[in-house]
């Protein structure tokens, strides 16, 4: 575990703040940060961005008796300055001396702290990874390399009298690769991380990383036209969770829930998916991109069941949408920075293995698509409507992997597929990336296992 020297320094006169802050609130807290970041991002064959940057601000929130949130932010920590933003708020002085619990401290584990290892060194990574994708071959036209270290001090104060300081360290590392032939042009992206430090290269050094890119992209510029039409599909546990990230995931976030702009509105007890399905959101995973100890407003990190059996059993709460709808808060009150007020969010979201060999799971199938890698594309929250790209996908004729495939697009409904969702392996497969929602983005990670969808649309050359 990393250990450094602590930066963030409360002014004083907290206590008064937050004291006048709360005054005749439901709720209301401070949420200090500071963080220390560096960039370094390569094009073609140089360094482009080299970056370095520190930022410190609070966030003071005021949650009112109709449940309307106040919200503001200062990069000035001064106390006159925090209780002149309390008052604007609406926060008055008072006669009460709010007392704050001994600060619970937590840490994120980390084995090998960037900051001791030299920059040189991380843009030797860099280089590294570079030339091994553009020596797979001279078809490859363009390579871009991002390397990205993010350290997080954070103190959360509430109206409770709960104070809460954590340390996070988030790194990312990925390749993206564009090969031509002919004309045409294909990509392949590949992405590390979570909250670790350079011992995420143990498990991916950055050439194994780039050389994924490099041969995912040249695999597509021999692959055929998708064919389109309803087709049993199977999703690989290597294609990540961005199925149930996106068309289930965000239906199940309480201020979506619980106001009604959900599909899974007032479904709670009901049978929402097939019996196969448990959907989880973990924060808990220890090294994942989307795991803390606390969550943003001090709520410590939850292991939620969203769906166990198919059976609808839980929403994602932040404070505020858990006092409105009398709820307890889990853990999943989640902000950008200092900057944005606290909203319900996923955080590490996956559907639990099931008992299927993934093997079996393709030797099932007669004629149909496997999805190794899942692209980008379009979800409606309400309905759980989508369309998504496939990045990597292969026929599967008579029960084997056949040839490779490119412009597939699967369209469907996200709470269907789950009803129909027929085998699920036993095996997961993560994957990573930064969600957006209101504005905001944050570190998420999702997985799944092996899925057999018996029928979907694929959107393709249709015959």
């Amino acid at each position: 575990m990393i250990v450094r020297e602590k930066k963030l320094i409360l002014p004083a006169g907290v206590e008064t703040v937050l004291s006048a802050l709360s005054e005749g609130a439901l709720f209301a807290d401070l949420y200090f940060e500071r963080s220390r970041d560096l960039r370094i991002v390569l094009e073609g064959e140089k360094i482009e961005q080299l970056s370095t940057g520190e930022d410190a601000g609070v966030g003071l929130r005021r949650i009112e008796e109709d449940f309307h949130t106040n919200y503001a932010f200062s990069n000035d920590f001064s106390g006159e300055t925090l209780l002149a933003l309390a008052r604007r708020l609406g926060g008055r002085e008072s006669a009460r001396a709010l007392e704050l619990n001994k600060p619970v401290a937590s840490q994120l584990s980390v084995k090998v702290d960037p900051e001791e290892v030299r920059l040189s060194r991380k843009i030797e990574f860099v280089k590294q990874a570079a030339e091994v994708a553009r020596r797979k071959s001279p078809e490859i036209r363009q390579v871009r390399v991002v390397y990205q270290e993010s350290f997080k001090e954070l103190v959360m104060l509430a109206s409770e009298g709960r104070m809460v300081e954590e340390s996070r360290l988030y790194t990312l590392f990925a390749v993206q690769v564009v090969a031509e032939r002919d004309g045409l042009l294909q990509q392949g992206y590949e992405p590390v991380g979570g909250t670790v430090g350079l011992e995420l290269f143990e498990e991916d050094p950055p050439e194994e990383v780039a050389r994924r890119a490099a041969e995912r992209a040249l695999l597509m510029l021999s692959a055929r036209r998708a064919p389109g039409g309803r087709m049993p599909v199977v999703l690989s546990s290597s294609a990540g969770g961005t199925m149930i990230h996106e068309a289930v995931g965000h239906g199940l976030e309480a201020d979506h829930a619980e106001e009604g702009f959900s599909v899974y509105a007032g479904r709670l007890g009901e049978k929402v998916a097939s019996p196969l399905i448990t959907v989880i959101d973990d924060p808990t995973l220890p090294g994942k991109r989307g795991s803390y100890l606390f969550d943003d407003e001090g709520v410590p990190a939850e292991r939620v069941v969203l769906i166990e059996n198919g059976v609808l059993k839980n929403f994602l709460y932040d404070r505020a949408t858990a006092l409105k709808f009398g709820k307890k808060p889990n853990g999943h009150g989640r902000r950008e920075s200092y900057r944005h007020r606290p909203i319900p969010r996923m955080a590490n979201t996956y559907i639990a293995p099931g008992p299927h060999d993934p093997g079996e799971i393709i030797r099932s199938v007669s004629r149909g698509l496997l999805v190794k890698k899942m692209g980008g594309g379009e979800v409606n929250p309400v309905t759980g409507d989508f369309v998504f790209e496939v990045t990597e996908g292969y026929l599967i004729e008579d029960g084997e992997v056949g040839e490779p495939i490119r412009g597939a697009t699967l369209v469907g409904n996200g709470p269907e597929v789950l009803r129909i969702i027929d085998m699920v392996g036993n095996d997961l497969g993560f994957g990573i990336g930064t969600c957006g929602k209101d504005g905001q983005g944050v570190p998420v990670s999702d997985a799944q296992p092996t899925l057999r969808i018996p029928e979907l649309i694929v959107g393709g050359e249709v015959r």
